[in-house]
């Protein structure tokens, strides 16, 4: 099941894709299932958001892919790496990723993101996954210089617009098989990699992080991006294309003058 976030008569609501058209739904899937008002509004007719707003937090998994570790000359961590990305940098589908003006280099990281759907605290690895309402594209923009400069990541990677998501939320994506992470800039494929990749699969991410704090439902957890990053420019399109679910489209474009 596809699950979107959309704007239509200026009204935010939520669908389940089938055959082109949206299956409206009463409300928010995550807190209030998946009663529908009997609506169906054609996709075309509408404009696509980013499928989920964090209420909390974005838990990202740094360096979780060997290659992209060795690409940026850095160690393979012994324990998942995470840092957090603030609710405020994520955008849909469509929208602007801006380059800040405090940076010189500005980077795409295509991933897959999970969205958790209960309340996760000290969970097994085992019963992990139980926890995930789905799944969706994610691009972890990182501002590179400023991460290498100020010794922490917090800045370089949670500027406005740094978290594109979507186009849509999938309940039915196996984390663990042989989907293919591709990114794309103007057409140009720059990294291809499958998720059976990770170091520490997302069921192990999972545990970790409940261990440490508590993920509520609406967290979004982003998996690591494979080899091949690279630096975006003003008036560029980068693709972040998941097997499985879908293409997540974002143009670039440089800061406005204050």
């Amino acid at each position: 099941m596809k699950i979107v976030r959309f704007s239509h008569n200026d009204a935010i609501r939520y669908g389940i894709l089938d055959d082109g058209d949206l299956v409206v739904l009463a409300a928010d899937p995550l807190f209030a299932g998946f009663d529908t008002t009997g609506e169906r509004v054609p996709l075309a007719d509408v404009a696509l958001l980013a499928p989920v707003i964090p209420r909390s937090k974005v838990v990202c998994v740094g360096r979780n892919y060997r290659d992209h570790a060795s690409e940026l000359g850095n160690d393979v961590p012994a324990e998942p790496l995470l840092f957090f990305k603030p609710n405020t940098s994520v955008i849909g589908p469509g929208d602007a990723i801006v380059l800040p003006p405090q940076s010189e280099r500005v980077d795409f990281e295509g991933e897959v993101a999970a969205v958790i759907g209960r309340i996760a605290k000290n969970v097994s690895a085992d019963d992990a996954l139980d926890y995930v309402f789905g799944y969706t594209a994610a691009n972890d923009v990182t501002a590179r210089d400023l991460q290498r400069s100020d010794g922490q990541w917090a800045r370089a990677k949670g500027f406005d617009t740094f978290c594109p998501l979507g186009p849509a939320i999938e309940t039915d994506f196996d984390p663990t098989g042989s989907a293919r992470v591709r990114t794309r800039v103007n057409g140009e494929e720059r990294q291809n990699g499958p998720v059976s990749d990770m170091i520490f699969p997302l069921a192990d991410v999972i545990a970790y992080a409940s261990a440490a704090f508590t993920l509520l439902p609406g967290d979004v957890i982003l998996t690591g991006t494979p080899a091949g990053v690279g630096p975006l420019a003003a008036g560029d399109i980068v693709e972040v294309d998941v097997e499985g679910l879908g293409i997540l489209r974002n143009t670039v474009r440089a800061s406005s003058p204050v």
